[in-house]
């Protein structure tokens, strides 16, 4: 079992920056693959970001590359998403998750189930 409490959120002009935290209890974290995800209202959940176990791979989804940086400590069972030059289109909240998978890379993270979810952070973006 693993639980997820992200932090970090909050309200930022565009072109701030703003860096999430997601804290993981348990002693398996370093097993898992992490993932940031967003929803924006009367959106879907979209993947944002992605690192494996080892945290050798990122993923990003391309509206975020070059401004969005995942990144994770396994010895103090947290991953970040630092997140530069925001943009109103990226108010949303922003959830955390945890996985295993057999696979890595964009089109893995988007096709499979997370195994664990956030309650998520408020992310807001204003002009």
């Amino acid at each position: 079992q693993v639980q997820l409490v992200e932090s970090g959120g909050g309200l930022v002009q565009a072109g701030g920056s703003l860096r999430l935290s997601c804290a993981a209890s348990g002693r398996t974290f370093s097993r898992y693959d992490m993932g940031w995800f967003r929803q924006a209202p009367g959106k879907e959940r979209e993947f944002v970001s992605a690192i494996s176990w080892s945290g050798a791979s990122t993923s990003y989804v391309d509206s975020v590359k070059g401004r969005f940086t995942i990144s994770r400590d396994n010895a103090g069972n947290t991953v970040y998403l630092q997140m530069n030059s925001l943009k109103p289109e990226d108010t949303a909240v922003y959830y955390c998750a945890a996985g295993r998978f057999d696979c890595a890379g964009y089109g893995c993270y988007t096709t499979n189930e997370w195994n664990y979810w956030g309650q998520g952070t408020q992310v807001t973006v204003s002009s």
